[in-house]
């Protein structure tokens, strides 16, 4: 069930509020702007005009000399996102990505209750039986590339388990991909989730009945909540708070009030991050 709260997307998302876009800054300085991507949103310039991505309105309304996403979240995931405001700063971070200097730490909301701490250690390539071309999936051969997530059951309760994830290689949709291979699908997930014809489908139509019967939110509950910038010389520690839609769904089917589950966060990111 769809919380009645929750607002039913289109097919083409809504564009950004300029207001709205003041509100997602967690900092802004010489060098960097960091904000709190909401989950409905791209980050790279789209067609539909400047306002519709989050590179494009970050342009219109904070006007920097250079911009530069240094790493990309799903449309449908929340949390920290960095854009460089100097060619510098840029080209240093885009190194540190590279070098995986960069710690990040994601949040989701998985169906089922994971037992314990699991290691996926499982390639990722294009799934050949997919109806679209962006779906990944576990595969061995040409076109796969090493994989590797680490999934940290932070609570499990009434069918439902808040994890904790790791990345420790960055591959296309590698938490998703990962997380249907171990049988507990990232909640709302359009395109791993138990229907692959959802995604085209809300491509074509936007939201469909099918989609409330099967989806339990409107968008993947998937969080990037923390980006650690201190090995690459840059004294940060960035979070994002645990967004409002996840907090609903938690708390209606987990029973998980958002203090208790910001608190298990905030545990799990000090234990990995310091």
């Amino acid at each position: 069930m769809i919380d009645a709260s929750e607002p039913l997307p289109g097919a083409t998302a809504p564009l950004v509020n300029p207001a709205d876009l003041r509100t997602w800054v967690l900092l802004d300085d010489e060098r960097l702007l960091v904000l709190d991507k909401p989950g409905w949103l791209v980050c790279h310039p789209s067609k539909n005009g400047p306002w519709s991505s989050l590179a494009g309105a970050v342009r219109e309304e904070f006007k920097p000399d250079a911009i530069r996403l240094i790493y990309r979240l799903d449309r449908e995931t929340s949390g920290v996102i960095i854009l460089a405001k100097t060619e510098a700063m840029g080209g240093r971070l885009g190194k540190a990505v590279l070098q995986r200097k960069i710690g990040k730490l994601y949040v989701a909301l998985l169906q089922g209750e994971l037992p314990g701490l699991v290691t996926v250690n499982q390639p990722l390539g294009p799934d050949p039986a997919a109806n679209v071309t962006v779906k990944q999936r576990v595969v061995t051969g040409e076109g796969s590339q090493e994989a590797s997530t680490v999934f940290h059951p932070l609570l499990t309760r009434s069918g439902h388990t808040l994890v904790g994830v790791e990345l420790l290689t960055g591959r296309k949709h590698q938490i998703r991909a990962h997380a249907e291979w171990l049988g507990h699908r990232v909640v709302g997930d359009k395109l791993y989730g138990p229907d692959p014809g959802l995604y085209l489908e809300f491509a074509q139509q936007g939201w469909t009945a099918r989609h409330s019967a099967l989806l339990g939110m409107t968008r993947q509950a998937l969080h990037c909540a923390a980006i650690d910038l201190r090995a690459t010389g840059l004294d940060y520690l960035l979070r994002a708070p645990w967004p409002k839609d996840m907090a609903r769904y938690a708390e209606r089917t987990m029973q998980l009030p958002p203090e208790e589950a910001q608190r298990l966060i905030d545990g799990f990111v000090a234990e990995k991050l310091g």
